[in-house]
């Protein structure tokens, strides 16, 4: 379709579930959640035998000492964007923003753009860790639609749902 808000016959976002499909494809990210700290990991996958290392794409972001983001498909533009979040609640609040307050400020953009016509969505499925005084450390996922939720430990990318039952079995046994 053409259209990039094109709902199909069911009620779902065509390029929403393009880009969750994409996701699936690319490399694994993987979040572990522990009382001391959050372990966050990325596959650096080069699929392509002639893409040069120099111009391959990191897959974790440090926003600053207390808060990063694990990416899959994400751009610069994107990046900027949450970057602008920090310092500006920071000279307002004289305080850095609490982790989920962040979180949703960057999923209601992302849900923005899967509502209104002419915008296609971000195409990127997210794990943010933080630290705030209030919470501790903390683990969230966000899928291309805008849509979050805390975790004790998730996995996006390649043959994700196949590795989270595993997850869930190791967490359990804790």
């Amino acid at each position: 379709p053409s259209n990039p808000l094109c709902l199909c016959f069911v009620g779902r976002l065509y390029q929403v579930e393009y880009a969750m499909e994409a996701i699936g494809h690319a490399g694994t990210c993987l979040g572990i959640l522990a009382n001391d700290g959050v372990l966050l990991a990325a596959e650096r996958r080069n699929i392509h035998k002639l893409l040069d290392e120099v111009f391959f794409s990191e897959k974790i972001y440090k926003l600053n000492e207390v808060f990063s983001l694990d990416f899959m498909c994400f751009r610069k533009k994107k990046l900027l964007i949450c970057q602008s979040f920090y310092p500006r609640y920071l000279l307002q609040y004289q305080e850095p923003i609490p982790c989920e307050q962040l979180v949703t400020a960057l999923c209601d953009i992302k849900q923005a753009y899967t509502q209104f016509g002419g915008k296609r969505p971000f195409g990127v499925s997210l794990l943010y860790i933080g630290w705030d005084k209030h919470y501790g450390f903390q683990l969230y996922q966000s899928d291309p639609s805008g849509n979050y939720g805390g975790w004790k430990a998730t996995c996006i990318g390649n043959n994700s749902a196949w590795k989270l039952p595993h997850l869930q079995e190791r967490m359990e046994r804790r």
